[in-house]
């Protein structure tokens, strides 16, 4: 792991936008102070209070994680003056997802696929980031990072410094050992993991009532587990276990967590693989690019996904005594299927209901 804050290339600050002063139906979502961790007793206080969180919603988010509000706003400024490239340099052909072979890593450029089968377009682009180890060497990365690539991995190791401490929480709330999930999880391991830079663009008010101000479809997420650093624009909503949508409130100084699909897979849907979209943000934030900095955890290529044998869900009866006979699937083989059944495609059409399969995996693409 970089041992130091690498030297920065000069770039225009990241200032982030005011939150909107109307009155949205938040979720009451828990916030976990991680700067707990290491204290006598700390993991085991912690999981208790994240016990219910994973349990009943899925997200919650945490602080204390000892990543600077400086670096975080740095890696804003990269994302932003990635943005800002003309589209003929951010868009180049040798670093786009190619969705054809379930490969989400690169750019992914906006107004390729038509929403909620109508004529609107999609409005949000992304560039997603591998982790820097040598089994990753040859996928895409974009020209213009790579002079930041040494910033990018020094913060790809803070973020999963925090994965480790809520895998290790995770595990002791299923009465596993503590390094059951971060052993599936390695960073040098190889895997479908990325830090993410996306941006959404304004749509007209016209427009966005066509497709019920939908700017991001309902959704699992596919992988483990997400780190979405809390930022002011209103617009991502969950869908709570009363099933009513409801914003979630950014946390100064926090990142928003959420379940994925493997996660629950392995806990044998104990754990909250929640459904979340994104919506048109309040009139005050009217016109404002949303920008978001995330981290995709997913399993190892070669980790088996199939239930744990954790005491917990045995005695709930939720998992059989003996396991041996449920046929696990790779990691690799299940993200690069689930990208390609989502993305390879030149239409988000209304898809409820319908179930897709990985093996022994099944997933509703598109809830309700």
């Amino acid at each position: 792991m970089p041992s130091a804050i690498p030297k920065q290339i000069p770039l225009p600050s990241w200032t982030p936008p005011a939150k909107t002063q109307h009155e949205l139906p938040w979720a009451e979502l828990s916030v976990i102070d991680l700067s707990q961790f290491d204290s006598p007793g700390g993991k085991e206080k912690l999981a208790d209070q994240l016990k219910e969180a994973v349990s009943r919603d899925g997200f919650f988010s945490v602080t204390g994680t000892d990543i600077p509000a400086e670096e975080v706003n740095r890696q804003y400024a990269i994302a932003t003056a990635f943005f800002n490239l003309p589209f003929e340099e951010r868009g180049c052909p040798e670093s786009r997802c190619d969705f054809a072979k379930g490969n989400y890593f690169g750019y992914r450029a906006m107004h390729e696929k038509k929403m909620k089968g109508t004529d609107i377009l999609d409005n949000v682009e992304s560039i997603n980031i591998p982790k820097y180890i040598p089994s990753l060497s040859s996928e895409p990365r974009h020209p213009f990072l790579e002079q930041f690539s040494s910033e990018l991995e020094a913060f790809q190791h803070r973020s999963f410094d925090v994965v480790r401490k809520i895998f290790t929480l995770f595990a002791l709330i299923l009465e596993l050992p503590a390094s059951y999930f971060v052993d599936r999880h390695l960073y040098d391991d190889r895997s479908e993991d990325h830090l993410r830079y996306m941006r959404y663009h304004p749509r007209s008010l016209l427009d966005d009532a066509k497709i019920d101000n939908t700017w991001s479809r309902s959704h699992t997420d596919f992988g483990s587990l997400t780190l979405l650093w809390s930022q002011n624009v209103a617009g991502l909503q969950i869908k709570t276990h009363d099933g009513d949508w409801r914003y979630v409130r950014p946390v100064d100084g926090g990142i928003i967590c959420n379940v994925g699909d493997t996660l629950s897979f392995w806990s044998a849907g104990y754990f909250k693989s929640t459904i979340h979209r994104v919506v048109r943000p309040p009139p005050d934030q009217d016109g404002n690019y949303r920008v978001g900095l995330f981290y995709f955890v997913r399993p190892g290529d070669e980790v088996d996904i199939a239930p744990a044998p954790s005491p917990l869900l045995k005695r709930m009866g939720m998992v059989p005594e003996d396991l041996s006979s449920i046929k696990p699937v790779k990691g690799y083989e299940y993200v690069r299927e689930r990208v390609r059944n989502y993305h390879d495609h030149q239409d988000y059409a209304d898809r409820k209901g319908q179930k897709f399969r990985v093996g022994d995996l099944e997933i509703e693409d598109e809830v309700a």
